[in-house]
């Protein structure tokens, strides 16, 4: 009985420590978000024991750390004679190809050529480089070294600190603490460490939290925004935890105020001071979207984490909506005939607009006519226009706040292009035809006429010409056998429709032309 006990009491403090642990991990998972490169002394004074020792230390380290493009990426360059870079930022994404990756590196040995690695390694993590380190995300550099010969480190680790890269240091010696205290980016205490090559595990905890501080992502991006809405959106830190985002919102001093709902509302020195709106989400969430603001107006928003078993800092962002678009902000005209016109406007805005109201007449001194649409329509067919004629149309919104907007665009209905009437081709003589066709006079420019030969036999056996919108008639002579022709009314912006008839004779004739 008391073992049956004893192993249910042991199985759910195990399951207990497991939990604790998957919470754990499961927030570093998402906290971060940086380029950490390990800078590992395997030159002739590390044994190989030691070698082993340190990256068994890496792999405890680094396991708790999402990787990936928008996570923790991780590089490793050995320390030698000839320093070598054994894998970039961009090769590793999973936590087992890792561990397999440090599990097979076999040490450089030589010397300790630790100036030649920081060159490699100031090349790694300046931005910019193929394979390199990210814009604008934090940059780590961790060197474990045994502390012999480190040469003259303190010029090229200062370069590197300029840049902006956080330098920390872990020696399994006892060496040249003054050289290794310069190195390090402040502060000291957290950031440099020494610790026996069998008791590395005890800095782990440390130096985790000490990389996490650095590359911890902790701040928010402002996406989708409009005239009256914006998304923020976050690194959820507290999946895994207990808590709750809080996020609060205004506009800044020079903007005005803000309106609309929320969860609550209060004023805060985080937001300027001024009346601010406050909402919550859950812990698993990463984003939230603020409606109900205020076109062109700029606003800071905060956002807190708040959880009883870890403390994070406030985070916050300013942005800007964009500036209101009154409908209509543009006016298209499509399938224009000759009496009748479509006429489309957006943008589409039915819970502001109360109605639209289009007006047209012909240019210059037409008859005014109007249409009042509802706001739900974006369209609307103009019908009885005359053709060939130039209309002005004006589309205009009311809106309930009591703005109006028009905006107005020049339309042309299409001509009418008559077809010709009759077409009629009496044969004069063995290869020659007299053309007669009846056509309206009404806007006609001219006749084209076409004359095609039939048979294969003979080649370029075509003929096109112009003539006047008076002539009624013409003579084609020297045509070929079973010639084709066609007469077409020209009108000002197009051809109206044509008729053809084929002539027919007796003789074979080669040569053609034409005579009016």
């Amino acid at each position: 009985m008391w073992r049956k006990l004893k192993r249910i009491i042991t199985g759910h403090i195990n399951n207990r420590i497991d939990l604790i642990f998957s919470n754990f991990f499961s927030a570093v998972l998402n906290c971060c978000e940086g380029d950490v490169l390990f800078l590992l002394d395997s030159s002739g004074s590390v044994s190989s024991y030691e070698h082993s020792r340190m990256l068994t230390f890496l792999s405890e380290l680094l396991l708790p750390f999402s990787l990936g493009e928008d996570q923790v990426r991780i590089g490793l360059l050995q320390v030698g004679t000839r320093p070598r870079l054994e894998f970039g930022f961009d090769t590793y994404s999973t936590q087992s190809g890792l561990k397999a990756a440090l599990r097979s590196i076999k040490p450089l040995r030589g010397d300790t050529n630790t100036v030649e690695a920081l060159r490699i390694a100031k090349e790694v993590l300046v931005p910019g480089a193929a394979g390199g380190a990210r814009p604008g995300l934090p940059r780590v550099l961790v060197w474990l070294t045994d502390g012999v010969k480190p040469g003259d480190v303190i010029g090229p680790m200062a370069e590197l600190q300029k840049e902006g890269v956080a330098v920390l240091v872990v020696s399994t010696g006892h060496g040249n603490y003054q050289v290794l205290r310069q190195v390090v980016t402040p502060p000291i205490e957290n950031h440099l460490h020494f610790v026996d090559i069998d008791d590395m595990s005890i800095i782990t905890e440390d130096l985790r939290d000490a990389i996490i501080e650095i590359i911890r992502a902790e701040r928010i991006n402002v996406r989708d925004v409009s005239t009256n809405s914006a998304t923020l959106q976050w690194r959820p830190v507290l999946s895994g935890l207990t808590g709750y985002y809080e996020i609060r919102f205004s506009p800044l001093p020079s903007g005005g105020t803000g309106g609309g709902t929320g969860g609550g509302s209060g004023t805060s020195p985080s937001t300027g001071g001024s009346h601010y709106r406050r909402l919550t989400q859950s812990a698993d969430s990463s984003a939230v979207r603020l409606t109900g603001l205020k076109p062109d107006t700029t606003y800071k928003a905060t956002l807190t984490p708040e959880s009883n078993e870890h403390a994070f800092k406030t985070l916050s962002v300013t942005f800007t909506t964009k500036p209101e678009v009154l409908s209509p902000a543009a006016v298209t005209v499509s399938k224009s005939g000759q009496t009748s016109v479509w006429v489309s406007w957006g943008p589409l805005q039915p819970e502001t607009v109360t109605s639209y109201y289009i007006e047209y007449s012909a240019l210059p001194r037409g008859k005014l006519h109007t249409v009042t649409v509802d706001r739900t329509q974006n369209s609307t067919l103009l019908k009885g226009l005359q053709p060939d004629t130039t209309y002005l149309v004006t589309v205009s919104a009311r809106h309930a706040s009591g703005k109006e907007k028009a905006m107005s665009v020049k339309v042309c209905t299409q001509e009418v292009t008559p077809a010709l009437a009759d077409l009629q081709l009496t044969t004069v003589g063995s290869d020659s035809v007299q053309v007669d066709w009846k056509g309206s006079m009404a806007g006609l420019k001219g006749y084209w006429l076409t004359w095609e030969g039939t048979q294969s036999s003979v080649s370029a056996q075509r003929s096109s010409f112009y003539l006047p919108p008076d002539s009624m008639s013409t003579r084609l002579t020297h045509l070929p056998p079973s010639a084709r022709v066609c007469v077409s009314p020209i009108y000002k912006t197009a051809r109206g429709e044509g008729l053809c008839c084929t002539a027919q004779f007796d003789s074979d004739a080669l040569a053609y032309g034409y005579r009016s």
